[in-house]
């Protein structure tokens, strides 16, 4: 059975990027998809930390790994952190696609801005910056931006002004950071938009595909 890697997405719009990104880091690996749209919508109607939801974003995370993935990764922030928590019984490993960010960020300098355009999203991100600045044994400042308005840009479809109005917002209140993390993998293009600002603006999907294939190439190593 080849090696494979799979996500767990909760908008079908992620698939191509996820897949262009796997293509581009390790042509040789299957990709596959999995999309749940209603696990994001429960989350934000019920919250992120409700026994049923986690018994479901585990459920899905298991099925995104029954044809055989080595690593799943969670590409929703929102629900990442259940997510990684799956009780995987060593078939294979689950991430969250935003960890590897984090672990960046905190090496990055103490004031950290999170930026997200969903609410539900600043919670667990700046929980998961906390965490991972306790891993490294360094100290962070964590500041939110939820920025209003721009979700309904991206349910109605329209990218571009998603995109312009997360980088306005962005930019005004990056003054007083070390780097900026894009809380939602949706933000990514966000990123293009910011480099003259003079500080990182890192987004999770790039680092979070990365860190899946190292993960899987320790696993074949480890098996060898």
């Amino acid at each position: 059975m080849a090696d494979a890697i799979a996500f767990l997405h909760t908008a079908q719009v992620h698939v191509p990027t996820f897949e262009r990104l796997a293509r581009e880091i390790a042509p040789d690996l299957e990709v596959r998809h999995l999309v749940k749209e209603e696990l994001l919508h429960e989350a934000r109607a019920k919250g992120a930390d409700s026994p049923e939801l986690s018994a479901r974003v585990h459920d899905a995370m298991r099925e995104a790994a029954s044809s055989g993935a080595t690593v799943v990764a969670c590409t929703c922030s929102t629900i990442g952190g259940i997510a990684e928590q799956t009780a995987t019984g060593g078939a294979f490993a689950a991430q969250r696609i935003d960890r590897a960010m984090a672990d960046r960020a905190v090496r990055t300098g103490p004031r950290v801005l999170v930026a997200a355009a969903l609410e539900s999203t600043l919670e667990p991100t700046t929980a998961l910056i906390l965490s991972a600045a306790a891993q490294a044994g360094v100290g962070v400042k964590p500041s939110v931006l939820l920025v209003q308005g721009a979700w309904a840009h991206f349910e109605a479809g329209d990218a571009a002004h998603y995109i312009e109005t997360l980088a306005d917002a962005i930019r005004a209140a990056a003054t007083a950071a070390d780097v900026v993390v894009l809380a939602q993998a949706s933000m990514a293009p966000v990123a293009a938009k910011l480099v003259d600002i003079g500080i990182e603006v890192l987004a999770s999907p790039g680092l979070g595909v990365a860190h899946a294939v190292a993960t899987l190439r320790a696993s074949r190593s480890a098996w060898a």
